[in-house]
């Protein structure tokens, strides 16, 4: 008998991820920013390459762009950031359109344009926005999908540099960056506009980060005010979008990428900061209080409605105020949540609410990525949203008629007409679209207009804001509509073929290096599901904490979107930090799928790391 205690039974082994080669970047559409030249992955050997799978109307994939600008700067010798433009809308799928969005958000890296989703399709991306991250040496290390991984990217970068530094096999230099062009004109991708006290125009110069006051006329400039340099001094704007006159005279401009909202006074010319603290709102920041004190996410327009200024909150898909008389700000509407669901404003759902419009116990809503006209009413049981034309997030094209089956593609402008309709810039359409709510109709007004953005009112005439084309455009309303051939489109992504019964949904979620999920104050992860049609779901739908799920899905239902919002908070893995940085990484997927004998049975959706297909 032998009494020694038995050897311990050894660890598995650590499963050892097999490298994966980056597949090569192609797109019908060509190369944007790069003087001409075709780019090939063989040409940034040697360089961390960086892939950005964005799409231009996604206000998540613009605050990606800012997220990476310091990066670039930084590593700007060993390392590429690569944008890889992957259109939802059709308009998006444009050339020239892509062309000018580069030059919209001033876009300093070359743009692969893949109109037909090539390099989208290559890489297994799902949503968007989507960072991919290759090494010197043409490998695959990490994917991420949503906001909030810079901080992440930054050290992975680092160790990347170190350790092929050490091997030799990093190369310093100059990127393939090529500046276009610059091009002369009094304004440059504008906007929003107003009508000042005194009949002049003001307008949000987007791309020039200014304020630039017009003639009656539309075209003489008067004055610009901001330095015309991205900036959150008293001189400077970041991209501005929405203006408000307040009851004073002054105006309230949503300065969207300072996350802010700024006064201006015409008759001093003074800026002042009146809300927001210059960065961005994240899951579990306050969501009222002093105005000063709370984060705001992209707000693009402004409305003076019932007492408040109301903001299209489009970073965060809701409607919050700012009351002047108090000096606060809250959430009137919303929930984060991206889709279209209505009710009472606390349980609605919107996707990018960027145009508004006040007349009478309503406030109309550009709600423009679910391609929706919608409208706040205020009722004796409180504050109601309402849709009057569109259906979700995956459908558009330009159909007029009825409002139950009218399409919209991502209007960003919403006008109040005197005899009680709307008009809507239809901006990926090209046109300026009404609604009347007493026939419930939506007919067009007019057509060739390019990204109409905004129109008020001179007049008997309506001034649009012609962004694409950088100018304001006068039309007189006309009495009769135009007519226009329907089109419908849904987005155009595959769908993913799922196996009838149980689908294990799996968010992949992996720390970076040095950090840890953090869980002093409870969970750090929050997963929610739901789906379209609701019947698609057995079982499954709602939220959890964990980053799995068992859905059951409907045997009678073929086919629909998965919608999942998925959210992880890290923080530095310190045990002698009594205040360790800490991190929220978040992300939305609208999955389309298809339930099919022979489709796969696990769905994995990756948020930070690589899956292991486990």
């Amino acid at each position: 008998m032998n009494d020694a205690a038995p050897a311990p039974t050894p660890a598995p082994a650590p499963r050892k991820r097999a490298r994966v080669r980056a597949p090569e970047l192609i797109g019908k559409g060509g190369w944007i920013n790069t003087g001409g030249k075709d780019l090939k992955l063989a040409d940034f050997r040697g360089r961390t390459l960086i892939l950005d799978f964005w799409t231009f109307c996604c206000i998540n994939c613009l605050h990606v762009l800012d997220e990476l600008r310091e990066l670039e700067e930084k590593h700007r010798d060993t390392v590429v950031v690569i944008g890889v433009h992957s259109p939802k809308f059709v308009h998006e799928a444009d050339h020239a359109a892509v062309v000018d969005a580069v030059e919209r958000y001033e876009v300093h890296h070359p743009v692969l344009d893949d109109p037909e989703l090539a390099t989208w399709k290559q890489y297994a991306v799902r949503a968007w926005p989507t960072l991919v991250v290759i090494d010197p040496e043409g490998y695959v290390v990490a994917q991420h999908a949503g906001e909030g991984h810079a901080h992440a990217i930054e050290r992975l970068v680092e160790e990347l540099e170190a350790v092929h530094e050490a091997k030799g096999t990093l190369r310093r230099g100059d990127g393939p960056y090529v500046a276009p062009e610059p091009v002369a004109s009094d304004l440059r991708f504008p906007g929003k506009a107003l009508v000042l006290p005194g009949g002049n125009l003001l307008v949000s110069d987007s791309t020039r980060h200014q304020l630039v006051e017009l003639a009656p006329d539309a075209e003489t400039v008067v004055r610009r005010i901001g330095s015309g340099e991205r900036g959150f001094t008293a001189g400077s704007f970041s991209e501005p979008q929405g203006l408000a006159l307040l009851p004073d005279g002054r105006v309230v401009v949503a300065d969207t990428v300072n996350h802010a909202l700024r006064v201006f006074d015409p008759e001093t010319g003074a800026v002042e900061t009146v809300a927001g603290t210059g960065r961005q709102w994240w899951q579990g920041s306050p969501t009222s209080g002093p105005a000063l004190e709370v984060d705001l996410s992209s707000p693009w327009d402004v409305a003076w409605w019932r007492g408040k200024v109301w903001i299209a909150m489009a970073g965060v898909h809701q409607l919050w105020t700012w009351d002047p008389a108090e000096g606060t700000v809250e959430v009137a509407a919303g929930t984060t949540n991206e889709g279209l669901h209505d009710g009472p404003a606390a349980e609605a759902w919107f996707a990018q609410p960027s145009g508004l419009a006040a007349a009478g116990d309503r406030l109309w809503i550009a709600d423009s990525e679910t391609s929706a006209l919608r409208y706040v009413r205020d009722t004796p049981d409180g504050y109601v949203v309402t849709s009057a034309v569109g259906t979700g997030l995956f459908d558009f094209g330009h159909r007029d008629g009825d409002a139950a089956q009218a399409l919209l593609q991502h209007p960003l402008g919403v006008t109040a007409l005197p005899d009680g309709s709307v008009a809507v810039c239809d901006t990926y359409n090209h046109a300026l679209r009404r609604y009347d709510p007493a026939s419930g109709e939506v007919s067009t007004l007019a057509t060739d207009l390019r990204e109409p953005s905004d129109a008020v009112l001179v007049g008997e005439d309506i001034v649009v804001v012609e962004s694409a084309r950088h100018r304001l455009t006068r039309l007189r309303l006309p009495e009769d509509a135009v007519r226009v051939d329907a089109v419908a489109h849904r987005t155009q992504r595959a769908a993913t073929e799922v196996a009838p019964g149980t689908l294990r949904l799996d968010v992949v979620f992996q720390a970076p290096a040095g950090q840890k999920l953090d869980t002093r104050y409870g969970p750090s992860t929050r997963l929610l599901v739901s789906s379209t049609p609701p019947e698609l779901l057995a079982a499954g739908e709602g939220a959890g904490t964990d980053l799995f799920r068992e859905l059951a899905l409907n045997p009678e239902v073929t086919e629909g979107v998965l919608h999942v919002s998925a959210m992880a908070a890290s923080c530095d893995d310190d045990p002698d930090n009594e205040y360790p940085a800490c991190h929220v990484h978040q992300q939305d997927w609208g999955v389309p799928v298809t339930v099919a004998d022979g489709g796969v049975a696990r769905l994995p959706l990756v948020l930070a790391g690589m899956d292991d297909g486990a």
